[in-house]
This record gives C-alpha cells, sequence and structure tokens, in this order.
C-alpha cells in the first residue's frame, strides 16, 4: 500500500512537471519581445525621437530648448549614457533647440546634420557644444547608411539649396528597417523636398512621421499613396494643431494616426509587427 501510494506520488509529480513544461513551451513562443522602441517625446509641435535596441541608442532631433530637463531626466531614468547617433534634420528651434545640453552632458560618439546652417543662438550653442567636445558633425548629402543592431538606417540629405523654404526642405529624411517592419521619418521635408525624394524613392513604409507638423502639403498625398503607411504620428501643439486636409488624407487611407498634442508616444516592434501605445 506504502509503495502505490509513493508510486502515485511520483507519477502525478511527473504530470505536473509535464504540464508547467507545456504551459512554459507555450508562454515563451507566444511571447513577444519588442527589441525595437522608438520613444515621442512629450514636446507638442516639436520633433524629439529616441530609437533604441538592445544598448545602441539613436536619437532624431532635439526639441525645443525647454524639453532639455525632460530629456536629460529620462536618459538619466533609463540609464542612458551614450548616443550612437545623434540626428539633426534641420536647424529650426523646434529640433535643435536642446541639442546643446544633450551634447554637454552625455556622450555623443557621432553627429549627423543637414546641409543648411542657420544664425541663431540655437545653432550656435549647438556647434559650441560639438566643439566643446571636439565631435565633427558629417554634414549628410545624398544617403549616408548605418547597420547597427540588425537596424537597417538609411539618412538621406539634400544634394542640392532649395530655393524656398530653405530651412524644412534641407531636412534629413530618415528610413529603418528592422526586419519585416519598416519606418519613415520625413523631418520637416516641404513639397519640393517631398518632391525630389519620391522622385528617387518608391519604397513602402508600414510607419510614418508626418512631414511639418501636420502642415497641410500638397505633395503629402503623393507621399501617402507611395509609401503606403499602416500607422503615422504626428508632432503638433494645442496652439499649432494639424490641418484638417492631412487628417482627412490619413483617414481616406485608413491609415491610423496618433497626435504628440495628446502627449508622449511609445512605438515598439519585434521585427514582424508594430505595436503603438499612448
Amino acid at each position: 500500500m506504502k509503495i502505490e501510494k509513493e508510486s502515485l506520488i511520483i507519477i502525478i509529480s511527473i504530470l505536473l512537471l509535464i504540464l508547467l513544461l507545456i504551459i512554459g513551451y507555450f508562454y515563451l513562443k507566444n511571447k513577444k519581445e519588442y527589441a525595437l522602441k522608438i520613444y515621442f517625446f512629450d514636446a507638442g509641435k516639436a520633433d524629439a525621437i529616441l530609437v533604441s535596441k538592445d544598448d545602441k541608442y539613436i536619437m532624431i532631433d532635439t526639441g525645443e530648448e525647454s524639453l532639455k530637463d525632460d530629456i536629460l531626466s529620462y536618459f538619466k531614468n533609463n540609464n542612458i549614457k551614450r548616443l550612437d547617433y545623434l540626428i539633426i534634420t534641420h536647424f529650426d528651434k523646434d529640433h535643435v533647440g536642446s541639442a546643446s545640453h544633450i551634447i554637454n552632458n552625455i556622450e555623443v560618439d557621432n553627429v549627423l546634420q543637414s546641409n543648411s546652417p542657420k544664425d541663431s543662438t540655437y545653432y550656435n550653442n549647438y556647434i559650441e557644444a560639438l566643439n566643446n567636445k571636439n565631435i565633427t558633425p558629417i554634414t549628410v548629402s545624398n544617403d549616408y547608411e548605418i547597420d547597427l543592431r540588425e537596424m537597417k538606417i538609411t539618412v538621406n540629405g539634400p544634394n542640392k539649396i532649395y530655393d524656398s523654404n530653405e530651412s524644412n526642405n534641407s531636412s534629413l529624411i530618415t528610413s529603418l528597417i528592422y526586419n519585416d517592419t519598416s519606418f519613415l521619418f520625413m523631418g520637416d521635408a516641404e513639397n519640393n523636398r517631398i518632391k525630389d525624394y519620391l522622385d528617387e524613392y518608391h519604397n513602402t513604409y508600414n510607419f510614418l512621421k508626418v512631414p511639418y507638423h501636420g502642415n497641410y502639403l500638397k505633395q503629402f498625398e503623393n507621399l501617402v499613396n507611395i509609401t503606403k503607411p499602416s500607422y503615422a504620428v504626428i508632432t503638433c501643439s494645442n496652439k499649432e494643431k494639424e490641418s484638417d486636409e492631412t487628417i482627412d488624407i490619413l483617414k481616406n487611407n485608413k491609415i491610423k494616426y496618433y497626435l504628440t498634442r495628446n502627449g508622449k508616444i511609445n512605438v515598439y516592434s519585434d521585427g514582424k509587427e508594430i505595436i503603438i501605445k499612448q
């Protein structure tokens, strides 16, 4: 009787172990690892975007100077001590405003910039910070390729100087491919820059950072028709909202869109699908 009882205990224990192994297998099989993270700071009508995978960090623009404490606090809270790349799409204050503070306070390995300098306090502070840290920025024209932790990134710069809206049209345009997911960040590119870009590239993307804060652009519908995104983010504020025409284009193309005037935005990818939380 004692032997039978011990045998029963052993059989039950084995069955429980098998059950736990099965549960563990399906848990691991179905668990999503969203290794790629894209964080849009709560910057309103300004661009401040942090791309990360594992221990690699890329920042696209830095928002206005008033955002500096939020950015540096986020870095500290998330133990981010260095950026592999800082991309300054152009030199308007809502894109380069906090750049000097970032460069002065953490390590920055590489800086990519556009080809249209601007006479402003923010630009001068940015140049001074680069000199203080002995960083030589790379002015991008045509394509600059980055291959980093399975992220294939192309930073496209204009190869000419634009006569109209020179600063915005000088914007660097950044594309990011991570396995089966793809992202396009348009800076503040306006009609001329968008047209020139689309004349050369006809790629589709899952995700679009809408150019120029959602202001209506004649080329925007063409951009959407070619890139065919499923998701979009507009960097906008309560005072300076996105245009109704831009929203109508997104709605007509069944694109799910998010607005930074509603707060920070987190974008995640496991290489197969994209999840966005706000």
